[in-house]
Protein backbone atom coordinates (compact mmCIF):
# COMPACT_ATOMS: atom_id res chain seq x y z
CA UNK A 1 0.00 0.00 0.00
CA UNK A 2 2.75 2.33 1.25
CA UNK A 3 4.90 1.89 -2.10
CA UNK A 4 1.77 2.11 -4.24
CA UNK A 5 1.05 5.39 -2.65
CA UNK A 6 4.89 6.16 -3.20
CA UNK A 7 4.65 5.70 -6.72
CA UNK A 8 1.25 7.83 -7.16
CA UNK A 9 3.25 10.71 -5.43
CA UNK A 10 6.18 10.41 -7.79
CA UNK A 11 4.33 10.15 -11.12
CA UNK A 12 1.89 13.01 -9.60
CA UNK A 13 5.06 15.29 -9.04
CA UNK A 14 6.61 14.34 -12.93
CA UNK A 15 3.14 15.00 -14.44
CA UNK A 16 3.42 18.73 -12.38
CA UNK A 17 6.50 19.22 -13.66
CA UNK A 18 5.95 18.16 -17.24
CA UNK A 19 3.00 20.63 -17.25
CA UNK A 20 4.92 23.31 -16.47
CA UNK A 21 7.33 22.35 -19.42
CA UNK A 22 4.27 22.30 -21.39
CA UNK A 23 2.76 25.75 -20.20
CA UNK A 24 6.14 27.11 -20.67
CA UNK A 25 6.25 26.23 -24.33
CA UNK A 26 3.01 27.14 -24.76
CA UNK A 27 3.35 30.61 -23.34
CA UNK A 28 6.31 30.96 -26.02
CA UNK A 29 4.13 29.89 -28.65
CA UNK A 30 1.62 32.91 -27.92
CA UNK A 31 4.22 35.73 -27.63
CA UNK A 32 5.45 34.09 -31.13
CA UNK A 33 2.14 34.42 -32.57
CA UNK A 34 1.86 37.86 -31.40
CA UNK A 35 5.14 38.75 -32.79
CA UNK A 36 4.28 37.30 -36.55
CA UNK A 37 0.98 39.04 -36.30
CA UNK A 38 0.71 40.48 -39.59
CA UNK A 39 3.72 38.60 -41.15
CA UNK A 40 2.23 34.92 -41.16
CA UNK A 41 -1.39 34.69 -41.69
CA UNK A 42 -2.94 32.88 -39.10
CA UNK A 43 -4.19 29.38 -40.63
CA UNK A 44 -1.10 29.64 -42.71
CA UNK A 45 0.76 29.59 -39.11
CA UNK A 46 -1.00 26.55 -38.03
CA UNK A 47 -0.92 24.46 -41.24
CA UNK A 48 2.83 24.98 -41.34
CA UNK A 49 3.18 24.09 -37.24
CA UNK A 50 1.20 20.71 -37.42
CA UNK A 51 2.44 19.99 -40.68
CA UNK A 52 6.03 20.28 -39.52
CA UNK A 53 5.51 18.50 -36.32
CA UNK A 54 3.85 15.48 -38.27
CA UNK A 55 6.80 15.87 -40.30
CA UNK A 56 9.21 15.55 -37.14
CA UNK A 57 7.35 12.78 -35.24
CA UNK A 58 6.54 10.40 -38.32
CA UNK A 59 9.85 8.66 -38.65
CA UNK A 60 9.51 7.64 -34.85
CA UNK A 61 5.55 7.09 -35.37
CA UNK A 62 5.59 4.48 -38.74
CA UNK A 63 5.90 1.39 -36.89
CA UNK A 64 3.41 2.05 -34.45
CA UNK A 65 0.93 3.40 -36.79
CA UNK A 66 1.36 0.62 -38.77
CA UNK A 67 0.82 -2.25 -35.75
CA UNK A 68 -1.98 0.07 -34.29
CA UNK A 69 -3.79 0.97 -37.66
CA UNK A 70 -6.62 -1.01 -37.23
CA UNK A 71 -7.36 0.53 -33.21
CA UNK A 72 -7.04 3.69 -34.83
CA UNK A 73 -9.46 2.94 -37.86
CA UNK A 74 -12.04 1.17 -35.24
CA UNK A 75 -12.00 4.48 -33.32
CA UNK A 76 -11.81 6.76 -36.13
CA UNK A 77 -14.80 9.17 -34.88
CA UNK A 78 -12.83 9.55 -31.37
CA UNK A 79 -10.04 10.18 -33.18
CA UNK A 80 -11.58 12.50 -35.37
CA UNK A 81 -13.40 14.64 -32.54
CA UNK A 82 -9.98 15.03 -30.53
CA UNK A 83 -8.26 15.69 -33.93
CA UNK A 84 -10.60 18.51 -34.42
CA UNK A 85 -11.07 19.73 -31.05
CA UNK A 86 -7.56 19.78 -29.71
CA UNK A 87 -5.50 20.04 -32.64
CA UNK A 88 -6.86 21.97 -35.59
CA UNK A 89 -9.83 23.95 -33.95
CA UNK A 90 -8.15 25.61 -30.60
CA UNK A 91 -5.26 26.05 -32.58
CA UNK A 92 -6.83 28.39 -35.64
CA UNK A 93 -9.45 30.44 -33.35
CA UNK A 94 -6.72 30.94 -30.89
CA UNK A 95 -4.32 32.51 -34.12
CA UNK A 96 -7.44 34.00 -36.06
CA UNK A 97 -8.61 35.53 -32.51
CA UNK A 98 -5.14 36.94 -31.97
CA UNK A 99 -5.62 39.10 -35.00
CA UNK A 100 -9.03 41.25 -33.55
CA UNK A 101 -7.88 41.17 -30.22
CA UNK A 102 -5.41 42.03 -27.60
CA UNK A 103 -3.63 39.43 -25.47
CA UNK A 104 -4.87 40.25 -22.11
CA UNK A 105 -7.81 39.59 -23.49
CA UNK A 106 -6.71 36.33 -24.89
CA UNK A 107 -5.65 35.20 -21.91
CA UNK A 108 -8.06 36.11 -19.34
CA UNK A 109 -10.75 33.98 -21.35
CA UNK A 110 -8.28 31.25 -21.54
CA UNK A 111 -8.62 31.10 -17.85
CA UNK A 112 -11.97 30.30 -18.03
CA UNK A 113 -10.51 26.22 -19.64
CA UNK A 114 -10.25 24.36 -15.92
CA UNK A 115 -13.74 25.58 -15.04
CA UNK A 116 -14.92 24.58 -18.65
CA UNK A 117 -13.02 20.92 -18.02
CA UNK A 118 -14.64 20.39 -15.09
CA UNK A 119 -18.58 21.34 -16.54
CA UNK A 120 -17.73 19.00 -19.67
CA UNK A 121 -16.28 16.08 -17.25
CA UNK A 122 -19.55 16.36 -14.86
CA UNK A 123 -21.78 16.64 -17.78
CA UNK A 124 -20.25 13.96 -19.94
CA UNK A 125 -18.84 11.65 -17.28
CA UNK A 126 -21.01 12.40 -14.39
CA UNK A 127 -17.18 13.12 -12.61
CA UNK A 128 -17.99 15.20 -9.14
CA UNK A 129 -15.44 18.28 -8.72
CA UNK A 130 -14.90 18.30 -4.76
CA UNK A 131 -15.03 21.52 -3.07
CA UNK A 132 -11.21 22.06 -2.50
CA UNK A 133 -10.99 21.47 -6.62
CA UNK A 134 -13.46 24.02 -7.31
CA UNK A 135 -12.23 26.63 -4.76
CA UNK A 136 -8.51 25.53 -6.42
CA UNK A 137 -9.77 26.78 -10.19
CA UNK A 138 -11.66 30.24 -8.36
CA UNK A 139 -8.31 30.63 -7.13
CA UNK A 140 -6.38 30.25 -9.73
CA UNK A 141 -8.64 32.19 -12.27
CA UNK A 142 -8.74 35.20 -9.63
CA UNK A 143 -4.95 35.24 -9.54
CA UNK A 144 -5.37 35.27 -13.79
CA UNK A 145 -7.03 38.06 -13.07
CA UNK A 146 -4.87 40.41 -11.20
CA UNK A 147 -2.17 39.51 -13.84
CA UNK A 148 -4.00 40.73 -16.85
CA UNK A 149 -6.31 43.45 -15.04
CA UNK A 150 -2.67 44.25 -13.98
CA UNK A 151 -3.75 44.46 -10.18
CA UNK A 152 -6.96 46.60 -10.91
CA UNK A 153 -9.47 44.41 -10.97
CA UNK A 154 -12.35 47.18 -11.38
CA UNK A 155 -10.69 47.26 -14.85
CA UNK A 156 -13.10 44.17 -15.23
CA UNK A 157 -16.47 45.99 -16.10
CA UNK A 158 -14.90 48.85 -18.48
CA UNK A 159 -13.43 45.22 -20.72
CA UNK A 160 -15.05 45.00 -24.02
CA UNK A 161 -15.14 42.29 -25.56
CA UNK A 162 -15.33 42.00 -29.64
CA UNK A 163 -15.51 39.17 -32.54
CA UNK A 164 -11.45 38.29 -31.92
CA UNK A 165 -12.56 37.52 -28.34
CA UNK A 166 -15.27 35.37 -29.56
CA UNK A 167 -12.84 33.34 -31.52
CA UNK A 168 -10.38 33.18 -28.61
CA UNK A 169 -13.51 31.76 -26.77
CA UNK A 170 -14.79 29.14 -29.32
CA UNK A 171 -10.98 28.05 -28.71
CA UNK A 172 -11.41 28.03 -25.62
CA UNK A 173 -13.95 25.70 -25.52
CA UNK A 174 -12.32 23.62 -28.20
CA UNK A 175 -9.36 22.68 -25.65
CA UNK A 176 -11.71 22.00 -22.62
CA UNK A 177 -13.88 19.48 -24.67
CA UNK A 178 -10.34 17.99 -26.05
CA UNK A 179 -8.97 17.63 -22.23
CA UNK A 180 -12.37 15.81 -21.22
CA UNK A 181 -12.44 13.73 -23.91
CA UNK A 182 -9.01 12.78 -23.99
CA UNK A 183 -10.12 9.70 -21.60
CA UNK A 184 -11.80 8.13 -24.85
CA UNK A 185 -8.50 8.14 -26.82
CA UNK A 186 -8.47 4.16 -28.07
CA UNK A 187 -5.54 2.15 -26.28
CA UNK A 188 -2.49 2.47 -28.46
CA UNK A 189 1.15 3.83 -28.91
CA UNK A 190 1.07 7.72 -27.79
CA UNK A 191 3.14 8.42 -31.24
CA UNK A 192 0.70 6.56 -33.14
CA UNK A 193 -2.02 8.99 -31.33
CA UNK A 194 0.01 11.93 -32.16
CA UNK A 195 0.49 11.43 -35.41
CA UNK A 196 -3.00 10.60 -36.47
CA UNK A 197 -4.53 13.83 -34.93
CA UNK A 198 -1.96 15.89 -36.50
CA UNK A 199 -2.52 14.73 -39.59
CA UNK A 200 -6.49 15.49 -39.15
CA UNK A 201 -5.29 19.18 -37.44
CA UNK A 202 -2.87 19.93 -40.95
CA UNK A 203 -5.40 18.35 -43.27
CA UNK A 204 -8.10 20.56 -42.02
CA UNK A 205 -5.89 24.36 -41.95
CA UNK A 206 -4.34 23.43 -45.55
CA UNK A 207 -7.95 24.49 -47.73
CA UNK A 208 -8.24 27.41 -45.09
CA UNK A 209 -4.37 28.37 -45.34
CA UNK A 210 -4.72 27.68 -49.27
CA UNK A 211 -7.30 30.67 -49.14
CA UNK A 212 -5.31 32.81 -47.55
CA UNK A 213 -2.53 32.33 -49.92
CA UNK A 214 -5.02 32.81 -52.86
CA UNK A 215 -6.43 36.21 -51.13
CA UNK A 216 -2.32 37.66 -51.87
CA UNK A 217 -0.98 36.74 -48.71
CA UNK A 218 2.77 36.32 -49.16
CA UNK A 219 5.20 34.86 -46.49
CA UNK A 220 9.06 36.44 -46.39
CA UNK A 221 11.51 34.05 -45.90
CA UNK A 222 13.37 35.94 -43.48
CA UNK A 223 15.08 34.18 -40.40
CA UNK A 224 12.85 35.50 -37.87
CA UNK A 225 10.20 33.69 -40.02
CA UNK A 226 11.53 30.41 -40.46
CA UNK A 227 12.64 29.92 -36.49
CA UNK A 228 9.16 31.11 -36.19
CA UNK A 229 8.19 28.13 -38.04
CA UNK A 230 10.92 25.99 -36.57
CA UNK A 231 9.26 26.90 -33.03
CA UNK A 232 5.77 26.02 -33.28
CA UNK A 233 6.40 22.99 -34.61
CA UNK A 234 8.79 22.13 -32.22
CA UNK A 235 7.88 22.67 -28.85
CA UNK A 236 4.30 23.79 -28.43
CA UNK A 237 3.16 21.03 -30.88
CA UNK A 238 5.10 17.80 -30.53
CA UNK A 239 6.67 18.02 -27.35
CA UNK A 240 3.99 20.12 -25.27
CA UNK A 241 1.27 17.39 -26.57
CA UNK A 242 3.43 14.30 -25.95
CA UNK A 243 3.48 15.85 -22.38
CA UNK A 244 0.35 16.87 -21.89
CA UNK A 245 -1.07 13.73 -23.18
CA UNK A 246 0.64 12.04 -20.59
CA UNK A 247 -0.14 14.10 -17.95
CA UNK A 248 -3.94 14.15 -18.63
CA UNK A 249 -3.79 10.21 -18.40
CA UNK A 250 -1.66 10.11 -15.26
CA UNK A 251 -3.37 12.80 -12.55
CA UNK A 252 -6.77 13.75 -14.88
CA UNK A 253 -8.59 16.10 -17.08
CA UNK A 254 -9.21 19.01 -14.55
CA UNK A 255 -5.78 19.03 -12.66
CA UNK A 256 -4.37 19.37 -15.72
CA UNK A 257 -6.73 22.02 -17.43
CA UNK A 258 -6.09 23.74 -14.33
CA UNK A 259 -2.83 24.45 -15.54
CA UNK A 260 -3.22 26.50 -17.98
CA UNK A 261 -3.54 29.66 -15.68
CA UNK A 262 -0.14 29.17 -15.13
CA UNK A 263 -0.17 30.80 -18.73
CA UNK A 264 -0.16 34.72 -17.84
CA UNK A 265 2.67 33.76 -15.44
CA UNK A 266 5.47 32.36 -17.69
CA UNK A 267 4.01 34.81 -20.48
CA UNK A 268 4.98 37.44 -17.84
CA UNK A 269 7.87 35.97 -17.18
CA UNK A 270 9.42 34.92 -21.42
CA UNK A 271 8.65 38.70 -21.90
CA UNK A 272 10.60 39.95 -19.10
CA UNK A 273 13.32 37.99 -19.92
CA UNK A 274 13.60 38.43 -23.62
CA UNK A 275 11.91 41.88 -24.48
CA UNK A 276 12.72 43.63 -21.33
CA UNK A 277 9.43 44.13 -19.96
CA UNK A 278 9.21 44.87 -15.80
CA UNK A 279 7.81 42.62 -13.51
CA UNK A 280 5.51 44.40 -10.65
CA UNK A 281 3.81 43.55 -7.54
CA UNK A 282 0.74 42.38 -9.26
CA UNK A 283 2.60 39.71 -10.88
CA UNK A 284 3.73 38.56 -7.43
CA UNK A 285 0.41 38.28 -6.00
CA UNK A 286 -1.36 36.38 -8.83
CA UNK A 287 1.59 34.02 -9.02
CA UNK A 288 0.93 33.17 -5.13
CA UNK A 289 -2.89 33.19 -5.86
CA UNK A 290 -2.39 30.73 -8.99
CA UNK A 291 -0.20 28.41 -7.46
CA UNK A 292 -2.07 28.74 -3.83
CA UNK A 293 -5.33 27.19 -6.47
CA UNK A 294 -3.24 25.04 -8.31
CA UNK A 295 -1.84 23.40 -4.88
CA UNK A 296 -5.54 23.72 -3.31
CA UNK A 297 -6.87 21.34 -6.27
CA UNK A 298 -4.24 18.70 -6.53
CA UNK A 299 -5.06 17.91 -2.89
CA UNK A 300 -8.99 18.26 -4.02
CA UNK A 301 -8.19 15.21 -6.38
CA UNK A 302 -6.06 13.46 -3.80
CA UNK A 303 -8.52 13.42 -1.34
CA UNK A 304 -11.32 12.65 -3.76
CA UNK A 305 -9.20 9.81 -5.17
CA UNK A 306 -7.95 8.54 -1.98
CA UNK A 307 -9.66 4.87 -1.23
CA UNK A 308 -11.55 4.73 2.48
CA UNK A 309 -8.65 2.65 3.90
CA UNK A 310 -6.28 4.24 3.05
CA UNK A 311 -6.86 7.28 5.85
CA UNK A 312 -6.77 4.43 8.70
CA UNK A 313 -3.49 2.57 6.93
CA UNK A 314 -0.60 1.74 9.16
CA UNK A 315 1.49 0.85 6.69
Amino acid sequence: MRHSRLSATRTGRWSYASLSIVILFWSGNFIVGRAVNGVIPPFTLALVRWSGALAILLPFAWSHLRSDRQQLLSHWKTVLLLGLTGVAAFNAFIYSGLQFTTASNGLLLQAAIPALVLLFSRLAFGERASALQIGGVTLSMLGVAVIVLRGDLAALVRLTLNFGDFLVLCGVVSWASYTSLLRLRPDCHPTSFLAATFVIGAAAMAPLAAMEIMGGARIPLRADVLGAFIYVALFPSLVAYVLYNAAVKNIGAAPAGQMITLMPLFGAGLAALLLGEALFRFHFVGMLLILGGIVLGAVGVRLQRREPDDFGATG
